[in-house]
């Protein structure tokens, strides 16, 4: 991983307490670990500065490592050391690592060392051999994913001393983060729910209702006009031509928007 003091950033990502051991994991006043500690479920916390991110042509720089209980508590603090790289190497970094490494004073620690890569793992597997088991704790660290290809590559009886598995910090943030967002959505759902959706549903339903008054006015209106009532006029009178020994009779016919009635008047 690319970054500032290794150390420091180490003890700042762990988060936890030095507890009773001194820079290179030994106890202070040389008394034994503490009682009870499982070695098996220790982390090995490393942190690298490289040239790159190319696997293929990029190389380590500096290393740094230390060591956790499983409440994160740091019972050993491991070497941090600089690799010696060719300038070459170093000519050819990016544009970004030229200027982060160099306003660091990383590059020309890196030109002055004397440590090779070879002795680097040396030492390191020196240290986690008297702090855990071999194959049971795993590697740990922010994006250490990206420092793991690194370690498989140029330090592998380093990586074969460790557990299979990783504890990427990078991996529970990015969680965190993606929880986060997710209950933002949840809400934000809720909120189109409660004011679009709602409003879509109660002007759908209005539609419907008012569809279903016009079809009931056109079915009243049906029903007029087959009663002969279709206009709605005062009254319309029909006199009946008198036959001998009859009455004229007026039967006076009023249409109303609802019903039909009728009025017979004898003369």
């Amino acid at each position: 991983m690319l970054g500032g003091s290794l150390r420091s950033r180490l003890l700042g990502g762990v988060g936890g307490s030095r507890g009773q051991f001194g820079a290179r994991g030994v106890c202070e006043g040389g008394g034994a670990m503490a009682a009870g500690e499982s070695m098996a479920q220790r982390m090995v916390w490393v942190d690298l500065e490289m040239t790159g991110l190319d696997i293929e042509k990029d190389q380590i720089i500096e290393m740094a490592c230390l060591i956790t209980d499983s409440d994160l508590n740091i019972l050993a603090e491991g070497p941090n050391l600089i690799i010696k790289q060719p300038d070459e190497l170093l000519d050819s970094m990016s544009d970004w690592c030229k200027e982060h490494h160099g306003k660091s004073g990383l590059t020309k620690a890196v030109k002055e060392s004397t440590m090779t890569l070879q002795q680097a793992e040396y030492e390191f597997l020196s240290f986690v051999r008297q702090q855990t088991p071999p194959g049971l704790c795993p590697l740990a660290g922010n994006s250490v994913h990206a420092d793991k290809k690194f370690l498989d590559k140029y330090m592998p009886q380093f990586m074969k001393h460790l557990h299979y598995r990783i504890i990427d910090v990078s991996t529970v943030k990015e969680l965190c983060r993606a929880l986060d967002d997710i209950s933002e959505s949840i809400k934000e759902l809720q909120f189109y729910r409660n004011n679009i959706f709602k409003k879509k549903t109660d002007e759908k339903k209005r539609k419907i209702m008012e569809n279903g008054e016009n079809e009931k006015t056109r079915e009243q209106k049906g029903e007029r006009e087959k009663h002969g009532c279709e206009r709605e006029t005062p009254i319309s009178c029909l006199l009946h031509t008198p036959q001998r020994g009859i009455k004229p009779t007026i039967w006076a016919y009023a249409s109303t928007r609802d019903q039909t009635s009728s009025l017979s008047v004898t003369g």
